[in-house]
């Protein structure tokens, strides 16, 4: 006879536990967790789930506010539209959106916490300028704007000058990104996005 329930095994392999972590804390090999697990027909976690649960081990690092309101129903809609056009599609690690207009940042951040209930010191900033841009001078540009610290940016990554004009002017201060890392996040958000493309 086992000496645990199918329950405290679902439970503290819910918690996150590896089956080494679970062999320790009940006391019996990982054969006998292995068997136990497959008679109680308790489903093994993927590498990605397992990764996942180490890197969020409090949970979800957000929780996702759906709209009750006409502002909310208007910030959803533009958040989304936000990461349709200017968001990173790539990836399935990151939510991150690029531009150079600091409305869009504030945006996007303002539906990260509004929306998506994101802790602020989860989100990530960094700038790409040209190489003839004065860095102090474009940390302090977007520091001021989005009301951070100008030490949120880190190391500037400097690029040749792509144009003239009016593109010159309205990239002078560079192109700033806002990141958050959470691959539950980024799904979410790509799965909206499919149902707000899907006709009908």
């Amino acid at each position: 006879m086992t000496s645990f329930t199918k329950q405290t095994l679902i439970t503290l392999y819910s918690k996150g536990m590896s089956l080494t972590d679970l062999s320790n804390n009940l006391h019996c090999s990982i054969h006998k967790i292995t068997y136990w697990m497959r008679k109680y027909d308790i489903k093994r976690r993927s590498r990605s789930d397992a990764a996942y649960i180490q890197a969020n081990p409090q949970g979800n690092p957000f929780h996702i506010h759906y709209p009750q309101t006409p502002s909310e129903h208007f910030l959803y809609g533009l958040g989304l539209g936000i990461y349709w056009g200017e968001g990173t599609k790539a990836t399935n690690f990151a939510v991150r959106v690029a531009n150079s207009d600091p409305g869009i940042i504030l945006t996007f951040r303002k539906f990260l916490i509004s929306i998506c209930h994101i802790d602020l010191t989860r989100v990530r900033y960094s700038i790409v300028a040209f190489n003839d841009s004065d860095i102090h001078t474009v940390k302090s540009y977007w520091s001021k704007q989005l009301k951070i610290s100008s030490d949120k940016f880190g190391k500037i990554v400097q690029i040749p000058t792509q144009g003239k004009g009016t593109y010159k002017r309205k990239s002078q201060h560079g192109v700033c990104t806002i990141t958050v890392s959470n691959t539950k996040l980024k799904a979410w958000i790509m799965g909206e996005l499919k149902k707000v493309s899907m006709p009908g």
